[in-house]
């Protein structure tokens, strides 16, 4: 297996958790997305932004694996979030209809501002 080339940070922000993706997110970031979900989590979170303003590189791979974490946030009914995006990502996101269950947003104080 290709080692991961991703670090995360998880941070709370008005009660919401923020990761902060740094890297590339591809099958082998598998591992670290879900630990970071997994600490995200923790105590009752009810939002979860995922902040990729340091994304190097996203594939299919990744696109696979943000879908996992959508279907993890939905069972916990969590919303999940982005912000950070590139053009070229936000149009890979409007194609995959990811944006239509991850809300995108243009900054961090507006993923976590929204109810």
């Amino acid at each position: 297996m290709p080692t991961a080339n991703i670090t995360t940070n998880v941070r709370r922000v008005n009660g919401a958790s923020v990761i902060d993706i740094v890297g590339e997110v591809n099958a082998a970031a598998d591992e670290a997305l879900s630990a970071a979900f997994n600490e995200a989590s923790q105590d009752g979170v009810k939002v979860i932004v995922m902040n990729f303003t340091g994304l190097e590189y996203m594939n299919s791979s990744g696109i696979g694996v943000l879908v996992t974490l959508l279907i993890r946030a939905q069972r916990n009914k969590q919303k999940l979030r982005a912000y950070g995006l590139s053009d070229h990502y936000k149009q890979i996101f409007a194609l995959t209809r990811l944006d239509e269950a991850i809300g995108i947003y243009d900054s961090e104080a507006e993923a976590v501002s929204e109810p």
